[in-house]
């Protein structure tokens, strides 16, 4: 049987990959950006499917990071397998910035991080050459465009791996492989026959995305563009493309000789938004005249590739669909959440538990819908920068969620179902009390702003407006938000057979082309006393999350 690849390989939100191999497994990281546990880690034997393994940081090795625009925190992370030990290098914004994390077994424990104070700039990259020497690479203002300003390149100096310190003075190796290329950044290494190659994203990580390539014969020399680059692009497709934002890649060689590449991309929504964010795709790759070749003949990302023949078909139970709060992670301490949930910065305060059966969610002071503050790339370990919010990731543009919850709100409380993107876009159905009254609600959070929160003169306003509402005296609610592309249908009741309406919703404004598609939509469960502390509690005998789901008119759901 003809066994088949199918993209995304990790669909929802797991950006920038990077992927290694150990033997016979394979395994892949993505960025997590401000979402705790930090840096997800796959594990596959086919490269078709894959099993989320752990995280490479949590609570055991002291991951800080901070909620706020869902756009900070950590990203671009670089996998890589030497001699029995992995390494995972990367940027933690929140933190003291570039370090490295290292695991005998991918799926942990890791070590404490190993901070690189003598790492300049982003996306840095670990390379073992065939000699066993160490190198790393990364990106800064390190090339002299011949007016003495500095612009964007990529650098490269030896690295005492066993120190973790730099062993040689950074040399500038590359600047960009378009003469007005934008962002050269996400440098990976490789050597292959007699050179090596260099590979790098360019034009920044939205429509004009991009793969390009480099080669040298001398690991320091500067490096030669590939005449044929951009070597993966979907930019020139149009900005209808279904697939688009490809680029960020990484290379991987199987045991038969053969190769692939993993690289990020978006699937558009009604041919224009992204509120699944940059997923993990996956395509093959050849070397012809000493140069990659990505996806040979069609030149673009399909959406299904034959599996390779040497690789054991190998499937893994799917997410669960359904949670009532019974299970155990197999190898985490995270309250015996299961692996997929993740919360919004580090959850310093004990505001949930695993008890009876059921997820109970503490209303704390903090909101959901948090005012954005300004990125700062000076720690402030932040302590108070989290939500009481369980979420997992939207990976199907039609998900249906749905939750028991048994809540009684008071004063400013409320808790119930959340829908997350970036920059303070979401949805929130919620038990609350107003003017006295119980009700249930769908509020809208949209935000307004001209620069991202890591540029000057970043200011932000968060508009929230209240949809609809519904009286509703009964502690024990059912919850469900319906999204179908870009049309949310909100319904409530005593069960779950017989929910009403209470109204629909467009997507689209929870997560305009605006926001960009650096972070997904995230789907979960949440509890605030919005600005006041309260040991009341919100409590979700089980929550329900199916793909792939037919018409809001199939669901057939009562009218209210």
């Amino acid at each position: 049987m003809n066994h088949k690849i199918k993209n995304p390989v990790i669909p929802g939100f797991y950006p920038d990959p990077s992927i290694c191999r150990a033997g016979d497994d394979f395994y892949l990281a993505c960025s997590s950006f401000e979402l705790f546990p930090g840096i997800p880690v796959f594990h596959s034997r086919d490269l078709a499917h894959w099993e989320l393994s752990g995280y490479a940081l949590t609570e055991e090795n002291g991951f800080h990071v901070e909620k706020n625009s869902m756009t900070g925190g950590l990203m671009a992370p670089t996998l890589r397998y030497h001699d029995g030990t992995f390494y995972m290098i990367n940027a933690n914004f929140c933190d003291r910035g570039n370090y490295i994390v290292t695991a005998r077994n991918p799926a942990g424990p890791w070590s404490q991080p190993h901070w690189l104070d003598d790492v300049p700039g982003i996306d840095a990259s670990i390379f073992f050459d065939d000699d066993g020497k160490c190198y790393i690479l990364g990106t800064g203002n390190v090339w002299d465009n011949g007016t003495g300003v500095k612009e964007r390149g990529i650098w490269l100096a030896e690295y005492d791996i066993e120190n973790f310190k730099m062993a040689g003075e950074p040399v500038t190796i590359f600047n960009s492989a378009l003469r007005v290329g934008t962002s050269p950044e996400s440098p990976h290494l490789y050597h292959v026959g007699d050179y090596y190659h260099l590979v790098i994203a360019e034009g920044g990580t939205e429509h004009y995305h991009a793969v390009m390539t480099a080669r040298s014969r001398d690991i320091f020399g500067f490096y030669e563009g590939n005449p044929a680059n951009p070597v993966m692009t979907h930019r020139h497709m149009g900005f209808s493309c279904p697939v688009t934002n490809v680029g960020h890649a990484d290379f991987i060689e199987l045991a038969d000789g053969s190769w692939y590449a993993v690289m990020l991309a978006s699937r558009l929504i009604e041919g224009k938004y992204k509120n699944l964010g940059r997923e993990t795709f996956l395509c093959p790759a050849v070397w012809e005249r000493d140069w990659p070749l990505l996806s040979p003949e069609t030149g673009k990302l399909e959406m299904e590739y034959d599996m390779p023949a040497s690789l054991p078909y190998t499937e893994y139970p799917p997410e669960p669909e359904f949670d009532d709060f019974t299970a155990v992670s197999k190898n985490s301490e995270i309250n015996k959440l299961q692996l997929c949930w993740n919360f919004w910065g580090t959850p310093y305060e004990p505001f949930y538990k695993v008890q009876n059966s059921r997820l109970i969610l503490k209303c704390i002071s903090q909101r959901l819908a948090q005012e954005i503050e300004p990125v700062s790339f000076v720690p402030r370990y932040r302590k108070d920068r989290f939500a009481a919010f369980v979420a997992r990731r939207q990976r199907d543009k039609n998900t249906v969620i749905t939750c028991q919850m048994t809540f009684m709100p008071d004063g400013t409380q409320s808790a119930g179902m959340a829908a997350v993107g970036a920059m303070n876009h979401q949805y929130h159905l919620e038990r609350a009390c107003e003017n006295g009254k119980q009700i249930v609600r769908f509020v809208k959070y949209t935000s307004e702003y001209d620069v991202p929160p890591h540029m000057p003169g970043f200011q932000s306003i968060t508009i929230r407006t209240v949809v609809a509402q519904a009286e509703w005296e009964e502690a024990d609610i059912i919850l469900q938000i319906q999204i179908e592309g870009e049309q949310f249908s909100v319904r409530y009741g005593a069960h779950k057979s017989c929910l009403r309406e209470l109204c629909t919703a467009d997507g689209a404004e929870m997560n305009p082309e605006k926001v960009g598609c650096m972070a997904g939509t995230m789907l979960g469960m949440f509890a605030s006393g919005n600005g006041t502390d309260s040991d009341n509690e919100a409590q979700f005998d089980w929550f329900e999350i199916k793909t792939g789901i037919g018409t809001v008119k199939e669901q057939g759901a009562a009218e209210a």
